[in-house]
């Protein structure tokens, strides 16, 4: 079976329309959820789609809209399914998942529930070294900048795919690393509309790359407004909500 991604959500932390950026990448009857933003059992919902029948959550990095429904889908996983969620994550923020994100709202002393493995089979991902998540679908993590102190990580997906998570516009990695070193030949690249960026690759920004470039370009993580945008993106094609995906 191809290697498939449909994504769940393609907005903004902001978007209401198009729901948080979490994307679905599916191959051998396996399905990998990348994020779990807040919308994301409901969006899960509104497919169909049931927790249990996820292999497992991967998330980039710890703002609620990449992570604010993980909570929603442990407890789910636990209480109806009578299981442990699996969980890829970066090793970097293992211990602030837990303690400056989950820890509030999942500890429960009464049934000795103290910790991330409490909740969630964890497996530890590593830069520099890519991971068989299945048959068909390899991950590797980079960290990417973002934010000022706080770790984000996009992902190079079989080698020859980039998924940004949130990450401001770094022309020098897109062509330097992701098209001449590793000869990605799709990019799915978060997108902020309006500029200035500041800490989303801006529209603006993204236009100046050069069109054999910009032709690999998928964008997502796009406010509400992205209709008024269509046929001002150059080269990129904005990517559709719940549209599946053959790569």
């Amino acid at each position: 079976m191809s290697l498939q991604l449909q994504m769940i959500g393609t907005g903004s932390a902001f978007a209401k329309k198009f729901y948080n950026n979490n994307a679905l990448w599916t191959c051998n009857g396996f399905t990998l959820l990348v994020d779990a933003g807040n919308t994301a059992p409901r969006a899960l919902h509104e497919l169909n789609i049931q927790v249990n029948e996820l292999g497992g959550v991967l998330i980039t990095h710890l703002h609620s809209d990449h992570v604010g429904g993980l909570e929603e889908l442990a407890f789910q996983m636990r209480y109806k399914h009578g299981r442990k969620l699996k969980l890829y994550l970066p090793a970097a923020l293992e211990e602030t998942i837990w303690e400056h994100t989950l820890k509030g709202g999942m500890e429960n002393a009464g049934e000795e529930l103290s910790g991330l493995t409490d909740y969630f089979e964890v497996e530890l991902l590593h830069e520099g070294h890519p991971v068989s998540i299945h048959e068909g679908l390899q991950i590797e993590i980079m960290e990417t900048p973002h934010i000022t102190g706080k770790k984000s990580f996009s992902l190079f997906v079989n080698d020859q795919i980039f998924y940004s998570a949130d990450i401001r516009f770094c022309p020098e990695l897109l062509i330097g690393e992701v098209i001449q070193k590793r000869k990605c030949k799709r990019i799915f690249h978060d997108c902020q509309l309006e500029s200035p960026g500041v800490v989303h690759a801006s529209l603006e920004e993204l236009l100046t790359l050069p069109e054999s470039v910009q032709s690999r370009i998928y964008l997502m993580h796009y406010g509400d407004s992205m209709p008024l945008y269509s046929g001002k993106s150059g080269k990129m094609t904005f990517i559709k909500q719940h549209q599946i995906y053959t790569l």
